[in-house]
């Protein structure tokens, strides 16, 4: 019965529903797979089967999934207000949730601007910058970015990302940006990436709004994890020609990379921090722009100027999602979270180092909760294979090209570490 309703249920979704990042047609071969509920680590289908959440559903869940006191908070919020415009009027979780972010962050960073996604996130972002330049009458029209970089998929976010797959079909649409050299490596040699940027600043230093970069780890661009004192000197090198830094923290922020923000590593404050994915734990849609108050007071102006930043969303700074964001810095603080994940990622990393026993596996690497490596794989065995063979085990893997990738919600233990590594061992015996 069970298995009839899960086959029953992704019938009607290929009738009416559009994936994301999905060639349909895949369906015709690979089965979607219905959830019905999740606890935990584990997302469970209509036949009751586990699925470990390798990848914390897309980045975004930080402590398990129907989490008791996330679920308690939202439930509080729910039967008080739901959600109210955020123009001419605020509401409690979200002033509660503003003064926290910016006590976890360097002093210079005061202002939080909210959206409900992390490309609009960076949306702000540049259109801020862009704004602010065009505020003290400055023509910059530029963004420069790494190459490798993503940073999202609407028009502005698309425009300064440099992965083919997503921007290449809407090139003629994109904003002009300038892209520089990325680090080749976690702990190389940055010489030559620093020497590239310094010819792209001497030629366009002064037509540049703003440096944007994931700091660390360049997600979606296949893990590539880079050297944190290369964006310290590149940062410096920015800031002589007057350029802004954007730290897009969507994916690695909130203790991601071994730290609460990517940034203290880095020894440098961004003008503008974006923060999304894992600031409600995976609960509701939020982002936040953070930015300084020499930034804000560009903008402070009687509204009928064209100084104001007039941009919105309709569920900007939405309460319920404001609920679950304060939940989840309550973990962290109550729970001691970053300290506990210093002793996960060191058990992930010896688990990890296992696999390259392997002569199919290369480039191992981590970076607090994140491990990536590379496989090499063959036609008879495509990377797909790799994802079924995790189903098959009760692991959801979703590898980003040949690189394969851990990055589970905070609560996985070691005993579910020690198996996920195991599976892998066996699937990459197999290619």
């Amino acid at each position: 019965m069970q298995n009839h309703i899960q086959e029953h249920l992704a019938t009607l979704d290929l009738a009416h529903i559009w994936h994301p990042c999905t060639q349909m047609k895949d369906h015709e071969q690979f089965p979607l797979i219905p959830i019905k509920h999740a606890k935990g680590v584990y997302l469970y289908d209509f036949n009751d089967k586990g699925y470990i959440d390798c990848v914390s559903s897309w980045w975004v869940n930080l402590f398990g999934h129907c989490n008791e006191y996330i679920n308690n908070a939202i439930s509080t919020q729910l039967v008080n207000l739901e959600h109210v415009i955020l123009a001419g009027f605020t509401h409690e979780p979200i002033i509660t949730l503003s003064s926290r972010l910016c006590a976890l962050l360097p002093d210079a960073l005061t202002k939080c601007f909210y959206a409900d996604n992390g490309s609009s996130a960076i949306e702000v972002a540049l259109k801020m910058s862009f704004h602010y330049f065009h505020n003290h009458g400055e023509k910059r029209n530029l963004f420069l970015a790494l190459n490798n970089a993503y940073h999202g998929e609407t028009i502005g976010a698309l425009s300064v990302g440099d992965v083919a797959l997503y921007k290449e079909t809407y090139a003629p649409l994109l904003l002009e940006s300038l892209r520089t050299p990325a680090p080749p490596t976690q702990f190389g040699d940055y010489a030559s990436a620093l020497e590239s940027l310094e010819q792209i600043l001497k030629i366009h230093g002064t037509q540049i709004c703003a440096f944007i970069l994931e700091p660390l780890i360049q997600c979606a661009g296949n893990m590539h994890m880079y050297n944190k004192d290369y964006i310290h000197e590149a940062c410096i090198l920015c800031k002589e020609y007057g350029i802004q830094i954007i730290f897009d923290e969507i994916a690695v922020g909130f203790g991601r990379t071994g730290s609460m923000f990517a940034l203290e590593q880095c020894g440098v404050v961004p003008d503008y921090l974006c923060l999304s994915k894992g600031i409600s734990g995976g609960y509701m849609p939020l982002s936040v722009v953070i930015t300084t108050d020499s930034i804000y007071q560009a903008f402070y102006a009687p509204y009928a100027t064209y100084k104001a930043f007039l941009h919105s969303h309709s569920y900007t700074g939405n309460t319920l999602a404001c609920a679950a964001a304060n939940a989840v810095l309550d973990i962290f603080l109550h729970d001691n979270i970053i300290a506990k994940n210093k002793e996960l990622s060191t058990y992930m990393q010896q688990e990890f180092a296992l696999l390259q026993d392997s002569n199919k596996v290369t480039n191992m690497r981590i970076c607090g909760m994140v491990v990536a490596f590379e496989v090499i794989t063959s036609k008879e065995r495509p990377n797909i294979f790799i994802f079924q063979e995790g189903l098959k085990r009760g692991l959801l893997l979703r590898p980003l090209g040949h690189t394969i990738y851990f990055m589970p919600p905070y609560v996985i233990t070691r005993d579910l570490i020690h198996y996920v590594v195991q599976c892998l061992k066996e699937i990459i015996a197999m290619l």
